[in-house]
């Protein structure tokens, strides 16, 4: 990406036992950073007890900040947390530079990757879902005077014209997804009689990728969080003349916003209405057991953890000859170590989804003949 807005990168360290946990969380913030246009000049991170309920870092560290700022002239401070209002304009005021939340930053990169209405509709919407609880604090200058007649002063005007304004808002979008989502349920009940698989897992763990081997398809990717937003589904063979659909899905992160979920539940549904997930994981990266547990709880989230699922652990060309995390591969029964960059492992996993869906074939035929009842006995019974 041309033209990298220099930044600051900042975040808190309150449990001494967790600090390496904190600097990744600072190292995956960085990556988001990269994918929103920003260069990282500096990564900050502070060992604190107490969250300062004015600064957050409390005053000390934002002197330094804005020392820095002015050193490596950035354009904007991201912090790896969430500023209160307040918070957010004292910051504001003193650092003189764009203040960014972790949140702000991904709902930015959200914005970004929009292509579809309907990806733009659900962007918006978890914006403002946002931003409407941070207006309280938005016109502390006009609180101060005191309307006549009883009357409310400006800045209650102000606050109560912006919440009607971005509650009307929100109406009117929440009411052009409903008939985007009624589309997109009438194409799943045409594909209900297909086999169907969800592609899920953490964000650039190679899902578009893996689709794209699977089915000899070009979907775009990149080595960057966040590459896709919008749903694609692909045929795939599996061999024997079985095939599937395939459907790539939004990438998770740790620290998902709630909003953001919520937003894009009806994209999400798209996981629920599958008959089998396929997990993928980056099995290079250092700290892929905490990329399925974030994985995991944004499944749970959606009322997708009970559903069956396969392992792939993705990017195996990567581990370099060095041994596979064995203990990470023993923990789930159900998996395949593949390469979607070179194509190792996908026989391996054709060949356990065919197998599921032959089991799970004749499942549903043993449940049909279950419930079939002959003519003469149906009779008897009335």
């Amino acid at each position: 990406m041309k033209n990298l807005k220099p930044a600051i990168i900042t975040g808190i360290n309150k449990d001494r036992r967790r600090i390496e946990r904190d600097q990744a969380s600072l190292d995956e913030l960085a990556l988001l950073a990269d994918t929103a246009g920003f260069e990282t000049k500096l990564k900050l991170l502070q060992r604190r007890d107490r969250i300062d309920p004015a600064w957050y870092i409390g005053v000390g560290q934002a002197r330094q900040i804005k020392r820095l700022v002015r050193e490596y002239r950035v354009e904007a401070v991201l912090f790896d947390f969430e500023l209160s209002p307040v918070q957010l304009r004292n910051l504001e005021e003193m650092l003189k530079c764009r203040i960014i939340s972790r949140t702000e930053l991904i709902l930015e990169i959200f914005a970004l990757r929009a292509r579809t209405r309907e990806a733009k509709l659900q962007v918006e919407l978890a914006t403002l879902n946002y931003a409407l609880p941070r207006l309280r604090h938005m016109w502390p200058h006009l609180n101060r005077i005191v309307g006549g007649n009883r009357t409310k002063g400006p800045g209650e005007k102000q606050l109560e014209m912006d919440r009607r304004r971005l509650s009307k808002r929100v109406s009117k979008i929440k009411q052009d997804l409903v008939s985007v989502r009624k589309h997109r349920v009438e194409i799943r009940k045409r594909r209900r009689s297909m086999n169907r698989v969800a592609l899920v897992g953490y964000t650039n763990a190679g899902k578009s990728s893996l689709l794209n081997t699977l089915s000899h398809s070009s979907l775009h990717t990149e080595s960057r969080l966040f590459a896709t937003l919008d749903p694609a589904t692909r045929e795939v063979w599996l061999g024997n003349g079985m095939k599937a659909l395939a459907t790539d899905t939004v990438g998770f992160l740790k620290r998902l916003p709630h909003t953001l979920i919520a937003s894009f539940r009806s994209t999400l549904e798209e996981v629920k209405d599958a008959d089998l997930l396929l997990h993928i994981v980056d099995v290079a990266s250092h700290d892929a057991a905490e990329q399925i547990e974030a994985a995991n709880e944004v499944l749970k989230e959606i009322g997708a953890h009970t559903m069956p699922v396969f392992y792939v652990f993705n990017k195996s060309d990567l581990l370099n000859g060095q041994q596979v995390k064995l203990s990470l591969l023993r923990k789930y029964e159900d998996h395949a170590l593949v390469s979607a960059k070179t194509g190792e492992g996908i026989d391996h996993l054709k060949e356990g989804l065919r197998a599921f869906f032959i089991e799970l074939s004749r499942k549903r035929y043993e449940s049909t003949e279950a419930d079939y009842v002959p003519a003469e006995i149906a009779s008897t019974r009335e």
